[in-house]
């Protein structure tokens, strides 16, 4: 008898943090917030995903204007053409996410870290992304007009017919980053590291900082 109720107790120890777990993970309409989210083609506007873990996650084409996304995990998320307008992304981490042609003007991406993500097209103007580490990302042909871009890490990152116009780059780490045919006119790269970057083709008329 009393094995039979040591054994019940532990099934229910081990049942209860499940079910309590299951509650408390959110659900907007069908998505439920997790690592692997489906939230694809949705109206999430405002939602807050603080420190959520999202990892592998689908949110294509997904309106998140003003979403709050401060410390989230969305790594390998998938978040191509989706609505992030003055979104909060302070310090999320996102190591190969996909965000081609997503638009992110406006929004905060300060200390965040998207080493490897997927930028192409990525509208970010006038976004806030000092301090913010995007190594070896690729933003081809993205729109970074008035960008804040002061003491990132950019190392190798592919900005190749991307609009940096007026954009703050000063103090950046630049090594080995990739301006081909880039528009740099009246940026700032005072006291950034530009040492095995390349300039092949870039508009820096007004540019300062930038190489002779």
């Amino acid at each position: 008898m009393r094995h039979s109720i040591l054994v019940y107790a532990a099934l229910l120890a081990a049942i209860i943090p499940v079910a309590v777990l299951s509650q408390q993970l959110p659900r907007v309409d069908n998505c439920r917030i997790r690592p692997g989210a489906l939230c694809a083609d949705m109206r999430l506007p405002g939602i807050d995903l603080h420190e959520a873990h999202l990892q592998n996650s689908q949110f294509m084409r997904t309106i998140l204007t003003g979403a709050n996304f401060q410390g989230a995990r969305l790594d390998h998320a998938d978040l191509r053409q989706a609505k992030l307008r003055e979104a909060d992304l302070r310090k999320a981490k996102g190591q190969q996410a996909d965000l081609r042609n997503a638009e992110l003007n406006n929004a905060t991406l300060q200390w965040a870290a998207f080493d490897g993500a997927k930028l192409q097209g990525v509208q970010l103007r006038h976004a806030d992304l000092r301090e913010t580490s995007l190594v070896g990302a690729d933003l081809e042909g993205a729109e970074l007009r008035g960008a804040l871009l002061a003491n990132a890490n950019l190392q190798r990152a592919n900005f190749r017919s991307a609009s940096l116009k007026q954009a703050l780059l000063a103090g950046a780490n630049l090594e080995g980053a990739i301006f081909i045919n880039a528009d740099l006119s009246d940026a700032d790269l005072r006291g950034a590291n530009i040492a095995l970057a390349r300039f092949d083709g870039a508009k820096m008329n007004g540019c300062r900082g930038c190489p002779g």
